[in-house]
């Protein structure tokens, strides 16, 4: 579309992203990449503008995704593993766009910005950006587990120049690699395990033998040697390893980064606080007190606790640091992972038991080995099941992220005059299925589909 051409944006209930606002019937007006009004009611187009018919459909802000993975072209996850791969890369950004998102920040921590895109620079309608965690700890708990994927570059790298170059946020400080997560759960513990035996396990049999040998804490003293053996036969391992060498080998893949890990908490907590800079941390349970601390150690840092809905814990223990958390001043972001939808390895009860709380600032996905639920289906679970009115559980994944993150997004998050002309057109009854999206003002996802599709001749038909 020429860059002045004007999209009007009409018969659709509008909610503007500032966490109370909602128009029953209204229209939005774009020219060029911004916002020039939003107004409740009809309104006459115009003989030149495109027309978008809303009708039976949300007006909502394009979704600003501040914690996700798996879309940019270097050193993946905290562990600087290899890239990946490009075709993926190009599949997770498609997913996000087609979801309503039209902001992301990759947060893998590691990767330098030359590497958003990758060699052939081909920009993606949604607007991608990473972090940085370039410290020294970082980087070796990094190569301690993995590393595969750093490169001189990487590893001299360092925060206040990748700051100055671009990133928005610090962090992801620590990671399921790092810290005995999810990604141990889906990745490095069953890759152990099959070297060792052949047998190929499920994540959730990896989560719970590696809480038999270490616990959630990652500080069990003992292994639970019942609970092990008990495990080892419904696995289908006994025959192939016995309790003494799966607790070695679960030991020697899950503990050998977390100490460096848990030092890059203080040296990341360390520059948000001298950078006056969002940083963005792995809450979970071997780390909600390390967080604790940290929060009164540096009062002035701008902490996000990250997937506060971490499946190493219980419901209870999530809302219990939550709250501590909160009173603290730290930022609770719940992810999406793949616990609304799909639910192969994680369920609801933890985001379920924050929202409730009223203990959620902002709504990410995370990766959850890339099966990660939109953003959108699960703002429509807290709509269906009266957990929080429309427009507050649109504001956690556009409003409140710029307010938390106005280094990535202060332009973009409401729809609102002057704003970034960022938006999702999603159905009434369903918001995760998403009609069209518009993003800087260009319409890139036309009736579900990317590119403008057969935009001209709908809109003769939609011209007033």
């Amino acid at each position: 579309m020429p860059p002045d051409t004007q999209i009007v944006i009409v018969g659709g209930r509008i909610v503007t992203g500032d966490g109370t606002t909602l128009h029953d019937r209204g229209v939005v007006r774009i020219r060029g990449t911004g916002i020039i009004d939003v107004a409740r009611g009809e309104a006459d187009a115009g003989s030149e503008a495109i027309v978008l018919n809303a009708t039976g459909c949300t007006v909502i802000p394009g979704i600003v995704n501040a914690h996700a993975h798996g879309c940019i072209h270097g050193p993946s996850m905290p562990s600087g593993s290899v890239p990946v791969r490009p075709t993926d890369v190009d599949y997770f950004r498609n997913r996000h766009l087609l979801s309503g998102t039209t902001t992301l920040l990759n947060v893998c921590g590691l990767a330098l910005p030359d590497e958003i895109d990758g060699p052939s620079n081909q920009r993606h309608a949604m607007d991608i950006h990473l972090t940085t965690a370039h410290t020294t700890s970082n980087l070796a708990a990094a190569i301690a587990i993995d590393g595969g994927g750093l490169s001189k570059r990487h590893k001299i790298a360092r925060i206040d120049d990748m700051v100055d170059k671009g990133a928005k946020a610090l962090g992801e400080a620590g990671g399921g690699q790092t810290l005995g997560g999810g990604a141990q759960d889906y990745r490095f513990i069953p890759a152990a395990i099959e070297a060792a035996t052949g047998i190929s396990i499920h994540p959730k049999e990896a989560r719970a033998l590696k809480e038999a040998v270490l616990g959630r804490y990652l500080d069990r003293g003992l292994p639970d040697l019942s609970r092990l053996n008990a495990l080892l036969i419904e696995c289908g391992l006994a025959a192939k390893i016995g309790a003494s060498d799966l607790i070695k080998l679960i030991r020697d893949t899950v503990m050998p980064p977390v100490a460096l890990s848990l030092k890059g908490f203080d040296e990341i907590a360390a520059a948000s606080e001298r950078l006056d800079f969002p940083a963005i941390f792995h809450n979970a349970a071997p780390t909600a007190a390390t967080l604790l601390k940290l929060a009164e150690t540096y009062p002035k840092a701008r902490i996000i606790a990250g997937h506060s809905n971490h499946p190493m814990f219980l419901p209870e223990e999530a809302v219990r640091f939550g709250q501590q958390l909160r009173e603290r001043g730290v930022t609770i972001d719940v992810s999406t992972l793949d616990c609304i939808e799909t639910r192969w390895r994680n369920d609801t009860a933890n985001i379920d038991a924050l929202v409730e709380a009223g203990l959620v600032d902002t709504l990410s996905t995370d990766f959850a080995g890339g099966d990660w639920d939109s953003i959108l289906s699960a703002i429509q679970r807290m709509v269906r099941k009266s957990q929080l009115l429309l427009p507050a559980a649109i504001a956690l994944a556009t409003g409140n992220v710029s307010k938390t993150f106005p280094e990535l997004a202060a332009d973009r998050g409401l729809l609102e005059k002057g704003k970034r002309a960022d938006v999702a057109i999603v159905e009434n009854h369903n918001l995760g299925r998403v009609r069209h999206v518009v993003a800087n003002g260009q319409l890139v996802v036309f009736n579900g589909a990317m590119g403008v599709g057969d935009l001209h001749a709908y809109a003769m038909g939609e011209r007033r």
